[in-house]
């Protein structure tokens, strides 16, 4: 494995409670909300009462898919209007009233560039019209700085829609629609206090079918994977002021685009003619919730759910596994491994665009190397992210640390290589303050570090 710059999602100590851009926006994230219990029976009767007024899903005009050996097309889809159908409120499950409440806050986004299009999904963050998103599905992944962006509310009307910012780094995006009011907020939890096994219900556009539910559990916390990104600015190696983060090779299974032939659908967008994404510069290591909720093109910047119907990420990848029986190498969809970035992480983010126009990230100031590719290895009895240089003047300096020191957690979240590392340093806000543990010539040390700003 070839050097990395090192690098870190935000401690639970970490996380700052959402501010509405405005007095008005219904914006809110659940640090600041009292401790919830989950499957709360009175409110799940509630809200299945009210879901009887609502309409359905029509099924006509579902795209197919038409593979060819040199793109990738589907065919006209119009789903319809997203609203959750009850057809028997009495008997309606917990999955269906979290459905009904969280539906009107999730919107299709259909992005039209100038040789591709795609479909995504969105999460209403203030009722004046802020949207939360992925960067790879405003720009369809790196093909475009300026697509028109259309967006379909749950209840079917059609918005037009500018990007507020992106941030590659961490795939989260923000677009306005243009003359809305009255959109319903979504409520957003604390991703610190959700734990593996976890009810996760995702809600979003799978291949341009508007409104589509699925559930599953939260398989996984803290799970850090690199995903291959053409948005993100590529990657110097010296770990001082890359763009790029990870350590993550171009073989890595987890993708954005990846989708049937050619690599235009992953879980990014899907659903308008499409032609393959720009080749990828760059890597980006991400601190992600795993979940095995199916999660498929189109479901890109979607909501994760709890139990509460309250957000606790936004669905951004999945794992893809080859076909076998394509001659073009060719993916298939959700197998049961998709990955949500942590609500906490797309709050700080999502603020920061709103207010400056874009986000920072933390940086290290130095370069990693998983601990068993270290040469040293064959010795250590640890596992961790070694590093193998750091900067002059750079936080790690600073801090004291120096190579052949063996990270082995910031801010107690587990280190287990130089993609941990990464994801949770870039995770965190630039100029924050995190605590590494550490192993130097066999024993273990703490150290504070004040982090640099990525550039």
């Amino acid at each position: 494995m070839t050097d990395a710059p090192n690098e870190p999602t935000p401690a639970p100590s970490s996380y700052s409670s959402a501010t509405p851009p405005s007095p008005e926006d219904n914006y809110e994230a659940s640090g600041v909300q009292p401790e919830k219990k989950r499957n709360k029976t009175g409110l799940v009767v509630a809200a299945v009462a009210v879901a009887a007024v609502v309409g359905g899903v029509s099924g006509a005009g579902i795209g197919v898919w038409a593979y060819s050996s040199n793109s990738e097309t589907v065919a006209t889809s119009g789903s319809g209007p997203a609203s959750i159908t009850v057809n028997d409120s009495k008997n309606a499950t917990s999955i269906t009233a979290v459905a009904v409440k969280a539906s009107p806050s999730v919107v299709t986004i259909n992005v039209t560039g100038t040789d591709a299009a795609g479909t995504g999904s969105g999460i209403v963050l203030t009722s004046d019209g802020y949207v939360l998103t992925n960067t790879h599905v405003v720009t369809l992944d790196g093909e475009t700085g300026s697509a028109k962006i259309q967006v379909e509310t749950n209840d079917g009307r059609l918005y037009t829609a500018n990007v507020v910012g992106t941030d590659p780094i961490d795939d989260l995006a923000v677009v306005k629609l243009q003359g809305v009011t009255g959109m319903q907020p979504a409520k957003f939890a604390d991703s610190s206090k959700v734990n593996v096994g976890d009810t996760a219900i995702a809600i979003g556009a799978p291949l341009g079918l508007a409104g589509t539910v699925t559930n599953g559990i939260v398989s996984a916390l803290n799970r850090s994977i690199t995903v291959a990104s053409s948005a993100a600015p590529p990657t110097t190696g010296d770990g001082g002021s890359s763009g790029g983060s990870g350590s993550g090779s171009s073989g890595s299974p987890f993708d954005f685009w990846n989708f049937g032939q050619g690599g235009s659908g992953g879980s990014g967008g899907s659903g308008g003619s499409q032609t393959p994404s720009t080749p990828a510069q760059s890597t980006i290591a991400l601190s992600v919730i795993q979940t095995d909720a199916a999660i498929n093109p189109g479901n890109s910047g979607g909501a994760l759910l709890d139990s509460d119907g309250e957000v606790i990420g936004v669905n951004c990848a999945i794992a893809s596994a080859s076909d076998s029986t394509s001659t073009t190498g060719g993916q298939s969809g959700s197998i049961g491994v998709g990955f949500a970035i942590p609500s906490n992480i797309a709050i700080r983010i999502a603020n920061d665009i709103i207010k400056t126009g874009s986000a920072t990230h933390g940086l290290l100031g130095a370069t990693v190397q998983d601990v068993t590719t270290d040469g040293s290895a064959t010795t250590s009895k640890v596992v961790g992210a070694s590093i193998q240089s750091v900067v002059a003047g750079g936080a790690a300096a600073s801090a004291g640390l120096k190579a052949g020191d063996v990270v082995t957690s910031i801010n107690s979240i587990p280190v287990t290589g130089s993609t941990d590392l990464t994801a949770q340093v870039r995770a965190l806000q630039g100029g924050s303050k995190a605590t590494i543990d550490f192993v130097r010539g066999g024993r273990s040390m703490s150290v504070k570090v004040t982090l640099g700003t990525l550039k």
